[in-house]
């Protein structure tokens, strides 16, 4: 008698790609992992034996570094390609290139302009995919953003943060994460360039605390976090931002005085001092954007290890 082995049946992989596709317990687990192995400097190698590519369609300093970092730390390794040095620049549908990494390594890193990219690669690879930055969102940011909020003011529940500037992919993971993290979310944004609309509608299904105004002042009043990004999105046309349309939301010192007197200041960087920050601000005691770049690299790592560990 013939005896038919089948090969067993493998769970479904864990993929990060946006805060509101996952829970709140799983990201507070995550978060609290990050905070403990940042406190302990802990560098136990759990995903020895592990690699993961990274593809970038987008020039990235911190986010290729802080994952390169964590992967490393954690004992892993790490591929790196560009969209140039791959088949992808050639016309290979993302799908076979999802179906083939799947094969090679054990979790793949995206960093690209479309969304539908990151999707693709996800609906067919066998194995974790990470949303680096698409833009419509920007969740491995956000994950560092709450911790380092946590660092200098204690649970993120209840706390208000403040917006101020292009309503873009940064704007609507901060909008997830109100939801998830239950803190009080502000947006001042010009019309012309207001928020997603379905992470609105999403965050008002939710029961969220997000409001959308145009007056940053009234958006930084009493907040205990005001946060700004660049004028003009990485790979978007200068000529859609207008200096003229985003100075008045410009973060100053006297904006800043519309906040807590321990109020901080967060950026994902890179900055452009002048333009959507000044350097009073972003260099000044109240800015914590360079603990905010170095948690880029402990939030990846718990969120490396919960997609594989």
């Amino acid at each position: 008698m013939e005896i038919v082995t089948k090969a067993p049946t493998k769970a479904a992989p864990r993929h990060f790609l946006d805060l509101d596709r996952l829970s709140a317990v799983e990201l507070r687990r995550m978060l609290d992992q990050a905070a403990q192995w940042k406190a302990t400097q802990d560098r136990t190698p759990l995903l020895k034996g592990k690699t993961l590519a990274m593809i970038f369609e987008k020039n990235s300093t911190r986010t290729r570094l802080s994952f390169e970092v964590a992967m490393r730390q954690l004992g892993g390794d790490v591929i790196t390609m560009t969209a140039a040095e791959s088949q992808i620049a050639r016309g290979e549908p993302i799908a076979d290139t999802a179906k083939v990494l799947s094969r090679y390594v054990d979790a793949i890193m995206i960093r690209t302009a479309a969304p539908a990219k990151l999707e693709d690669l996800a609906a067919n690879a066998s194995i974790p995919v990470i949303n680096g930055l698409t833009d419509a969102s920007h969740p491995c940011q956000i994950m560092a953003d709450v911790m380092t909020l946590e660092e200098y003011k204690g649970p993120a529940a209840g706390k208000i943060v403040c917006w101020s500037g292009d309503g873009n992919n940064v704007a609507t993971s901060w909008i997830h994460a109100a939801v998830r993290f239950g803190f009080e979310l502000r947006l001042a944004c010009p019309a012309n360039v207001q928020p997603s609309a379905q992470a609105l509608a999403w965050a008002k299904r939710e029961n969220g605390k997000v409001s959308v105004m145009s007056d940053p002042r009234a958006a930084a009043k009493d907040a205990d976090c005001v946060v700004t990004d660049t004028w003009v999105s990485m790979g978007a046309d200068p000529k859609l931002f207008r200096p003229d349309l985003l100075a008045p939301y410009r973060v100053d010192e006297a904006l800043m005085a519309h906040a807590k007197r321990d109020a901080i200041f967060m950026h994902c960087l890179p900055a452009k001092r002048g333009e959507e920050v000044t350097a009073g601000v972003i260099d000044g005691p109240q800015s914590v954007v360079w603990d905010e770049a170095e948690n880029r690299m402990h939030a990846q790592k718990a969120i490396l290890a919960w997609c594989l560990a």
